[in-house]
């Protein structure tokens, strides 16, 4: 029998813990610094790292006095077309692109292209 004919009422009670326990642990990704590989395993310092995430839909510009005559209903117009994409930005910074979607009755962000920035050496 070949591993893609396995079954999980295949394994014992040790193989079950021991597959249980290789679902916990993070998966060997590698990333290139330029100076070789990184496994996910020696980026698990990073992982709590908190980090801010903004989803831009679009900006204007305007006078205090027009800001200070909006009230409730007001509409602002933004830069942005229907369907274009949103900017996301990560720390302050442009990551990627995306749309809008809606997820359980909130609003989310679907990323469709990654933004790679070029960063000084």
């Amino acid at each position: 029998m070949s591993d893609d004919d396995l079954n999980l009422t295949d394994l014992d009670d040790d193989d079950m813990a021991a597959a249980m326990a290789a679902q916990d642990e993070p998966e060997e990704v590698y990333a290139d610094d330029g100076k070789g590989q990184i496994t996910a395993r020696e980026l698990e310092a990073v992982y709590d790292i908190p980090v801010q995430v903004s989803a831009v839909l679009g900006k204007t510009s305007m006078q205090v006095s027009q800001l200070l005559k909006l009230g409730r209903g007001a509409v602002v117009e933004l830069d942005r077309k229907v369907g274009e994409a949103i900017d996301i930005y990560v720390n302050n910074r442009l990551v990627a692109r995306g749309e809008v979607v809606i997820v359980d009755e909130r609003l989310g962000v679907t990323m469709t292209e990654i933004i790679k920035a070029d960063r000084p050496a």
